[in-house]
């Protein structure tokens, strides 16, 4: 089972900053953590710079929107890469579905009681 961790004074932090413009910056990185975790994977083995790139750009973007595991994941993905550890960052990659997934449906149910 995979665990997802939110950081909530993440999000909060995150909503006084952006104020009305919150909602829809939450709904386009909850897409693109879906669409970087994809390219992650279609990269993964045949370019790995590419696959490093990507996860270091999902990590970055769930860091600052609280899903703090899924950003653990993906900078434990890029950090094997930029090694040359490329085992370890296709055994690490097989739960990122699982990190993004669960990452957005806990957001949206975060977002859905304010």
């Amino acid at each position: 089972m995979t665990t997802i961790t939110i950081d909530e004074s993440a999000l909060e932090g995150m909503e006084s900053l952006l104020g009305d413009q919150f909602a829809d910056t939450l709904s386009f990185c909850c897409s693109e953590f879906q669409r970087l975790g994809s390219e992650v994977h279609a990269n993964l083995g045949s370019d790995n710079e590419a696959a490093a790139r990507h996860a270091h750009s999902l990590k970055s973007n769930a860091a600052q929107f609280g899903a703090q595991s899924l950003s653990e994941l993906a900078q434990s993905i890029e950090h094997a890469l930029n090694e040359g550890n490329a085992d370890i960052a296709q055994q690490n990659s097989a739960s990122i579905d699982q990190q993004v997934s669960g990452s957005v449906e806990k957001l949206q149910a975060w977002f859905a009681t304010r």
